[in-house]
């Protein structure tokens, strides 16, 4: 009786040891498992051993407009196909969709991305509101939130204006209002990567490269739809690559600036392989079945996840070579 009790017992043991290195295997193999809590070095986005990071990602939507779409199954798709990083289009700017209400949005993707094991983009969608001092209470409050809720977690990234625009400044508007909400992030998070957009649409990172900020774990948003914008802006992002400038595609397509139009896949092709050279991350626009060239989904296509690459757009078949 011993001896059967004794062997029941040693294949129980073995049982749950086997499950626990399955399931510590599972996390190893997902990016944030393999990569740990990134930060920068240089002009580098690197992962916890010192290793050269490229972020993979894909954008929801705003999610005031395209909720659904924020949920595990949608996320785990897009993992599978080679994404690490989703980003939660959060509008500043009541008029676009603007509710605290919509934190909770953000809370359950960040559930399920973190439970993917991929990085998650908090971000302060400015775009209607052009100036991020217009709404810099509301993101004062937004970033106190969630750097409360999320500041241990090693996947969180912050972006905290989308795309300054209109009559807006680097040194006037931009850079002090950054100041400031860093400063409020860091009062909860002392350590995960803050994204920083540029005047113009966050074009201008060559201006934010002639005085940039002097916290630690900075990067600057560039972002560019590949038909609208060519040669000249891929040139600024050389200009501050060559200055020493961390920098971030946190939003891009290859369709015209509207989200709309023809796409264009020679400007497309010369933008991803100017981010591979540099190894500079890319997050895709936007995680939607809308009727419009930069939807990733199809607009025949019902399902809000499990997603196969029969179910993308001829963009998204496009950027999905990339991932």
């Amino acid at each position: 009786m011993k001896k059967v009790w004794y062997t029941g017992a040693l294949v129980l043991l073995l049982t749950i040891a086997g499950a626990a290195l399955s399931g510590a295997s599972a996390r190893a193999a997902t990016p944030v498992g393999k990569w740990g809590r990134l930060s920068v070095s240089g002009s580098n986005i690197v992962s916890r051993t010192g290793k050269k990071v490229q972020l993979k990602g894909v954008s929801t939507h705003g999610i005031a407009w395209f909720p659904q779409y924020v949920n595990k199954s949608a996320f785990k798709s897009l993992r599978k196909m080679g994404v690490n990083t989703i980003r939660l289009a959060f509008y500043s700017d009541p008029s676009a969709g603007y509710s605290k209400s919509l934190y909770s949005k953000v809370e359950e993707g960040v559930r399920a991305a973190t439970s993917l094991g991929m990085y998650v983009i908090i971000d302060w969608h400015i775009l209607s509101d052009g100036n991020p001092k217009i709404h810099q209470k509301q993101a004062m409050q937004f970033f106190t939130h969630f750097a409360k809720k999320y500041g241990g977690q090693k996947n969180i990234l912050y972006e905290i204006c989308n795309e300054p625009n209109g009559d807006v400044t680097w040194q006037e508007d931009v850079r002090p209002y950054a100041v400031k909400v860093i400063r409020r992030i860091r009062k909860y998070d002392k350590k995960n990567i803050i994204i920083v957009g540029t005047p113009t649409w966050s074009q201008d990172v060559d201006i934010a490269a002639q005085k940039p900020l002097k916290e630690k774990n900075i990067v600057y948003a560039l972002h560019f739809y590949a038909a609208t914008h060519t040669d000249y802006i891929r040139q600024k992002l050389i200009t501050a690559r060559k200055a020493g400038l961390p920098v971030l595609v946190s939003e891009f397509n290859i369709c015209d600036a509207s989200g709309n139009g023809q796409i264009d896949k020679k400007s497309g092709t010369k933008w991803m392989k100017l981010l591979r050279k540099y190894k500079i991350g890319h997050v895709a626009w936007s995680l939607c079945n809308k009727a419009e060239t930069a939807s990733l989904i199809k607009a025949s296509c019902r399902k809000t996840g499990g997603f196969t690459k029969k179910n993308l757009t001829e963009t998204g078949r496009f950027i999905s070579k990339w991932w």
